[in-house]
């Protein structure tokens, strides 16, 4: 039966499993320490005369046997020593049993190695513990091991497997470049200070559910060939995996992170879940060959250079992370109940490959989109946001500047800023980082707005259209004369997106035809034909002359009548639709009617083209 599987239960104080010490130390209890044989008494309570006998017929390779014994500093020195060739530099040592023993002081196992198992189930120690390049050759179990020090377990190896599972260390616990060949098991660990994993192999699967982190977790180039499980991690600084491998299914989290979730130029070659609760989850050219799952909360993400192969998703979850019916902690991150629900910033998509990602319910106000690879296939669903153009009107000095409010880019935001906009209410860029010029957003507008129009999201793309013609109208790689039109198109109608706009103007347009019709389109006169005829002989020939309309004269206040108005309206809203009002018109009307009919339809369409891009589906 496998034993390393089942978690380590300690054997009731009075009731030890072993043949125990007769000897009874102050205080009345009976001591738990393993006799050594033939005496009666364990290693601690040995005269010394037979423990300098007992220590001097061990030699190298010898089997250990002192579970529930008490060391001291001195006697655990003793004893390895006992066990060191003088051609090495650390002890060998066949079995290593030492169950519920209590160090009083450090236990210095470097260079130690075992040929067998490493039993330190539930051992107490007082002081450091420290299996510096240590060789395990069976498993290496320390399962409910309390150190209060720190623990080094630098370059360790072990041959089967390496079970940590309930210990607790003070200080901090370094595995730095541990290697096991087959399991390693961490489940409940706790730690007062960081635990470091750089550098580790793991042949076999890792698991660190429930493991508890007092500083920084690093995992840097750790190896991992199977299955790789940090179930509700803790950590109270920051976690990084940075370089780390997994080979096989990695299931990370749910975990709460109080600083940054690094996992920058990480590999994962299979599929993969990641949950947690962090500041912030930095992703600096990590790269995913297989489908994965980012499930995060109060994140700020970064994905600059990214390597994304299959399907990757980032999902804001709304929720906390749960885990056995009960909430995780993250009194860290929301800063006390009653906050609001936590949200996930995408801070940069620069240099990722857009084709599998789908973004869920995120922020993208702040992200950085300029050199997002195929960003016309980037999905995104839920609710999400982006920037928006500053809305109301605002003054710099003496000048109003107006924006109607937009999705816009942040990088638009920064370039708007740098022009000296910022008090205008657009955001400068972070420190350090390169403005964009329009020319290069022009791009990235395009690409958005095709990915809403494949969507079927149009309102959407609408916004998106006014950047690029924004950009555009601003990037000096544009011919004056096309800038110039462009300004015209914004002018009038805000890129046929802004029906306000153009139905503003058409309504100007409006007033000032029919002002100029009563003024001097009209006639002072509807003109009176009049019909003369000449009788020859039975045939009567009849002649009929219609007056030429003649321009009105006088003060204009008396061209301002009522019935003038009535008679400019209906020219002026024939015009509009394209009709004649058949009215008699001077030479001056019939020429403000002709540029009417072509100006003020075309305002008309803009308007209506400004409607349908808002409400076509």
């Amino acid at each position: 039966m496998d034993m390393t599987a089942a978690p380590y239960r300690r054997t009731a104080p009075d009731v030890p499993s072993w043949p125990h010490c007769a000897e009874a130390p102050p205080g009345g209890a009976g001591c738990r320490g393993r006799r050594v044989e033939p005496y009666a008494v364990c290693l601690a309570h040995l005269p010394d005369a037979e423990r300098a006998a007992h220590l001097a017929g061990l030699r190298p390779g010898a089997d250990l046997d002192h579970r529930g014994t008490r060391f001291t500093e001195g006697l655990i020195r003793e004893l390895l020593t006992a066990l060191t060739e003088p051609a090495t530099a650390g002890p060998r040592i066949g079995q290593a049993h030492f169950e519920e023993a209590v160090f009083h002081g450090a236990v210095p196992f470097d260079l130690a190695r075992i040929d067998g198992d490493a039993l330190f189930d539930g051992v107490e120690i007082a002081g450091n513990v420290s299996f510096d390049r240590a060789e395990i050759g069976g498993r290496a179990l320390f399962r409910q091991a309390r150190i209060g020090g720190d623990a080094d377990f630098e370059r360790m190896t072990v041959r089967r497997r390496a079970v940590f599972e309930g210990t607790e260390v003070g200080g901090s616990a370094s595995f730095e470049r541990m290697r096991v060949d087959g399991r390693a098991v961490f489940d409940e660990l706790r730690t007062g200070r960081d635990a470091v994993f750089k550098g580790m192999e793991v042949g076999g699967f890792l698991s660190l559910d429930q493991a508890r982190i007092g500083g920084d977790g690093h995992f840097d180039r750790a190896r991992i060939n199977l299955t790789t499980t940090l179930r509700s991690l803790t950590a109270d600084g920051r976690v990084s995996f940075a370089g780390a491998a997994f080979e096989g299914s990695a299931r990370v989290g749910p975990l709460v992170c109080a600083g940054t979730l690094d996992l920058s130029e990480a590999v994962f070659g299979a599929a993969m879940t990641l949950e947690a609760a962090a500041a912030a989850v930095r992703c600096r050219r990590t790269r995913w060959t297989s489908t994965a799952a980012l499930r995060l909360r109060y994140a700020a993400v970064d994905l600059c250079d990214a390597v994304v192969e299959s399907p990757l998703s980032i999902t804001a979850r709304s929720r906390p992370f749960a885990v056995d019916g009960g909430e995780l902690d993250e009194q860290g991150l929301s800063g006390g109940p009653g906050r609001p629900e936590p949200g996930v910033r995408i801070m940069s998509l620069r240099g990722v490959d857009a084709a599998h990602l789908v973004l869920t319910g995120v922020d993208l106000t702040e992200c950085l989109l300029a050199g997002t690879v195929h960003l016309d296939q980037l999905r995104l669903e839920g609710k999400y946001t982006f920037a928006a153009a500053p809305a109301g009107l605002r003054r710099r000095g003496i000048r109003p500047a107006r924006w109607t409010p937009r999705r816009t880019l942040a990088e638009e935001h920064h370039w708007r800023a740098a022009r000296g906009r910022a008090a205008d209410g657009w955001t400068p860029a972070p420190a350090g980082e390169e403005v964009q010029e329009p020319a290069a957003l022009a791009p990235v507008y395009r690409q958005l707005r095709k990915a809403f129009e494949d969507g079927k999201h149009e309102p959407g793309a609408a916004d998106f259209y006014y950047g690029e013609m924004e950009m555009r109208r601003h990037a000096d790689d544009i011919p004056r004369a096309e800038r110039s039109l462009l300004t015209a198109y914004w002018a009038l109608s805000g890129y046929g997106q802004r029906a306000s706009r153009a139905l503003g103007w058409l309504l100007a347009a409006m007033t000032v035809t029919v002002l100029a019709m009563m003024l001097w389109g009209l006639p002072q006169n509807d003109p009176k034909p009049r019909t003369t005829g000449t009788v020859v002989g039975r045939s009567i020939t009849m002649t009929t002359d219609v007056p030429g309309p003649a321009n009105p004269d006088g003060p204009y206040r008396e061209r301002l009548t009522t019935d003038r108005f009535e008679k400019s309206l209906r020219v002026v809203v024939n015009s509009v639709v394209f009709r004649s009002s058949g009215q008699n018109l001077t030479t001056a009307g019939t020429y403000t009617e002709m540029a009417s009919r072509l100006t003020e339809p075309a305002l008309l369409g803009l308007a209506a083209l400004a409607v349908r891009s808002r409400l076509k589906r």
